[in-house]
């Protein structure tokens, strides 16, 4: 394999301006880039992150956690940190954890520090804020990312937006269709990860002097599965709802298909509202209605957060708050008939 300097020899160029062009940095003329490029194709050549990292006594790696792989939400999250990531020149590992314990501490004891420079973590429900913490004191910066309480510190550096509006904007939109017997589908235990989506929502239905039937509310595995098990039992059980606030959209997928199931036409008499906004949210059928969060944006800005802390521009863990909401009305809800 060609190194460095072949293919800095044959485009002419030092290996630092190689280097440069490689990493997208300093001022270089097109044809110069060009060129360097032309060379790199035409030699294969591949850089060294092994010999990279001895030199600048750092990876050039960021490790991205995920809890679980198969939810549709986070290949999309983890599209928008690669490509962050290699705008900064950086690259990306991902650690799958599947809601285990052990292993979390397995990728954590692994990439801190010698696989990877910093690590980015997705919100989820196994978060153990002391060993994250840990983390960081040893000199690696963490990011916790898609943080739904703006209000409350974690005690780590994180990107946060506001889960509880998240939840009234999606239960507004029912009740401006003029829909009363609502019920809710909460996508995590009891007190769990989204648990400020639906205190939005019972903030805005005690707001509008509408109480949730007793018995309308249920909670389920955050998987498609889980979604259609809990709806057919609840609108089973509850035949006379008329719309159902669903914390994720991949349970409310799942309630889509259990409404279908039990002869429920949507939007015609059942209206659904989520909060999300994966790509397969506008390619059900029918199409849903949900609050769409800013996953690209906090995927970017948790690549930029943790290059901050890298340089030590923040003395004290910070909480940055990014509040870019909107609610996307699709064909899974409609007005209340009279």
């Amino acid at each position: 394999m060609a190194t460095i300097k072949e293919v800095a020899a044959h485009a002419g160029v030092t290996p630092t301006t190689v280097t440069n062009v490689l990493r997208g940095r300093g001022k270089t003329s097109e044809a110069t880039r060009q060129r360097v490029l032309d060379a790199v194709a035409l030699m294969g050549y591949r850089p060294n992150l092994t010999a990279r990292a001895l030199v600048e006594g750092k990876a050039p790696t960021f490790a991205l956690m995920l809890s679980c792989i198969t939810n549709p939400f986070y290949p999309e999250f983890m599209l928008h940190v690669g490509q962050a990531a290699l705008r900064q020149g950086r690259y990306l590992i991902v650690c799958n954890t599947d809601y285990e314990l052990d292993d979390k501490t397995r990728f954590l004891n692994a990439v801190a520090g010698s696989l990877s420079d910093g690590i980015l973590v997705a919100n989820n429900p196994n978060i153990d804020f002391d060993q994250l913490k840990r983390v960081g004191e040893q000199g690696v910066p963490v990011v916790l990312d898609f943080w739904e309480d703006p209000d409350t510190h974690p005690g780590i550096p994180c990107l946060a937006f506001d889960g509880r509006r998240a939840g009234r904007m999606a239960t507004e939109h029912l009740l401006e269709l003029g829909h009363k017997k609502i019920g809710a589908i909460i996508a995590s235990p009891k007190n769990g990860i989204h648990n400020m989506r639906y205190k939005g929502f019972r903030e805005s239905m005690r707001a509008a002097r509408t109480s949730c039937p007793a018995g309308a509310v249920r909670y389920c595995e955050d998987t498609f599965e889980g979604g259609k098990e809990a709806a057919l039992a609840l609108l089973s059980a509850m035949p006379e709802l008329t719309a159902v606030f669903v914390s994720n959209d991949l349970a409310a997928l799942g309630v889509l298909e259990a409404a279908a199931e039990l002869g429920r036409t949507l939007p015609d008499d059942l209206s659904v509202a989520s909060i999300t906004d994966i790509m397969l949210a506008s390619q059900a059928r029918p199409s849903l209605t949900t609050v769409a969060i800013p996953t690209a944006r906090m995927a970017e800005r948790g690549i930029e957060l943790l290059i901050e802390l890298q340089a030590g521009k923040h003395a004290a863990p910070p909480m940055e708050r990014i509040d870019d909401l909107r609610l996307v009305v699709r064909a899974s809800t409609a007005r209340l008939p009279a």
